[in-house]
Order: structure tokens, then C-alpha cells, then sequence
């Protein structure tokens, strides 16, 4: 085997194993659905997860600000009232986000992240 054959073999494998790790990523975002929390009755919120949940592994609950009480709410009344069927909360990620606020100061937004699978 020469030189150029074993370079162009490693080419082709380098490209095929990137190619693979691009489709797991796609498959893994196309898995994951988000459920963002706004200014909707919180029933609309529990609908919507629940929808996503029949047909997905996991749902994540987001909120920013004033609203993590009403994605807490969402999350537990999926947990506790629907508790034959078996959801359950997987993770709870919080942070800080740093945002620009129309005064032109930096202002920090706290944000939580709830993951609840079957």
C-alpha cells in the first residue's frame, strides 16, 4: 500500500467518523424538547409538556426571573398528579444569566432548568 492510499484511507475514515458524531448530535437535539415558561396559565405549560412527553424520552421546563415559581408548579403538577403514570424529575439545572436592561445596566437573571422523563 503506498503512501498516498493509507493518507486517503484515513481521510475517508476521519470524514465518515465525523459525519456519524453531526447525526448523534442532530438525533439528540431532535430528542430533547424545551417547554419555555412565560405569561400563559400554567395549564397550558402542563398540556404542552405532557403532549411532548408522549412522544419524547424527556421535556426540559425553562424560566428566567419571576416565572421559575410558575415552571416549579408545572413540573410538580406533572410529578405529584400524575404519578400512575410515572414521570419523574431527571435534573434541575439553575443559573445566571447576565442580561442588558433597557436603563443600559447589566443586570443578572436567575434561570432554572427542569428535565422530567418517564
Amino acid at each position: 500500500m503506498s503512501e498516498s492510499d493509507k493518507s486517503t484511507d484515513a481521510q475517508e475514515i476521519l470524514e465518515e467518523s465525523h459525519k456519524l458524531k453531526i447525526s448523534e448530535e442532530e438525533d439528540s437535539r431532535k430528542t430533547r424538547d424545551v417547554i419555555f415558561v412565560g405569561t400563559k396559565p400554567i395549564m397550558t405549560y402542563v398540556t404542552a409538556t405532557l403532549t411532548q412527553l408522549s412522544t419524547q424520552p424527556f421535556v426540559t421546563i425553562k424560566a428566567r426571573g419571576q416565572r421559575i415559581t410558575q415552571a416549579v408548579d408545572v413540573s410538580q403538577m406533572i410529578v405529584k398528579k400524575m404519578n400512575t403514570v410515572g414521570y419523574v424529575i431527571k435534573d434541575v439545572r439553575i443559573s445566571s444569566d447576565s442580561l442588558l436592561s433597557q436603563d443600559g445596566k447589566t443586570r443578572n437573571v436567575s434561570t432554572i432548568e427542569i428535565d422530567i422523563s418517564k
